[in-house]
């Protein structure tokens, strides 16, 4: 999980020797441009904390424009630091260990737009209602994401960053019409949309999704 940079953090930061910090890793594996991350375990009290739990951080150059706390502005490095209890392991590097709690960011925005979605407002006094709801809204934060990860790519990518609000008006309240002839499924998408191009291809790439064995 994430660990708040706090003074003994920056205290520990400036004690890493320049040797001892290695490349980041990227989610694919290779060598995340730009960042290096290092062990701060041994330099912390961590006598009030669970056994076995190990402080890893992350540095590397910000973005143009970043915002920089006056510590990261001393040295130009942006620094994130995680807590974890995975002990040492032959073959598992800090740099997995990093790159796997920024891959499960992914998780902490499924949950921010499933609450989007209509959890925190829930319609009935009566459970079996707010129930029902609560179900609709898990199945529409499901196909929200898959829908994601799997149709907003290419030519449609451009709506992969939207928030759920600028999703529905942009793809999923427009208004279409789904006819058939010879043979063929047609959906028809006002040519007046400004996303009409974007919604076209969506729906190719959901069309190309292979079935189930």
């Amino acid at each position: 999980m994430g660990f708040a940079v706090t003074e003994k953090i920056r205290d520990a930061i400036k004690l890493v020797p320049k040797d001892v910090w290695t490349a980041a890793s990227d989610a694919d594996g290779g060598v995340r441009e730009g960042g290096d991350v290092a062990e701060l375990t041994g330099l912390l009290d961590l006598s009030s904390w669970p056994a076995g739990m190990r402080i890893i951080v992350r540095r590397e150059r910000p973005h143009p424009g970043a915002q920089l706390s006056l510590f990261e502005e001393r040295d130009g490095w942006r620094y994130q630091t995680i807590a974890t209890n995975t002990p040492v392991q032959p073959g598992v590097q800090l740099a997995f260990l990093e790159a796997r709690h920024r891959a499960h960011a992914r998780v902490e925005d499924r949950i921010r737009h499933a609450k989007d979605t209509g959890p925190g407002r829930f319609p009935s006094r009566e459970f079996k209602i707010n129930r029902a709801r609560l179900t609709a809204v898990m199945i529409a934060a499901d196909l929200v994401a898959w829908t994601r990860m799997l149709a907003l790519v290419g030519d449609a990518e451009i709506l992969a960053g939207c928030e759920p609000k600028a999703l529905r008006y942009r793809f999923l309240h427009v208004p279409a019409r789904l006819t058939h002839g010879a043979r063929r499924r047609r959906l028809r998408v006002p040519k007046s949309r400004p996303w009409a191009t974007v919604i076209v291809a969506i729906f190719a790439n959901i069309a190309a999704i292979p079935p189930p064995a």
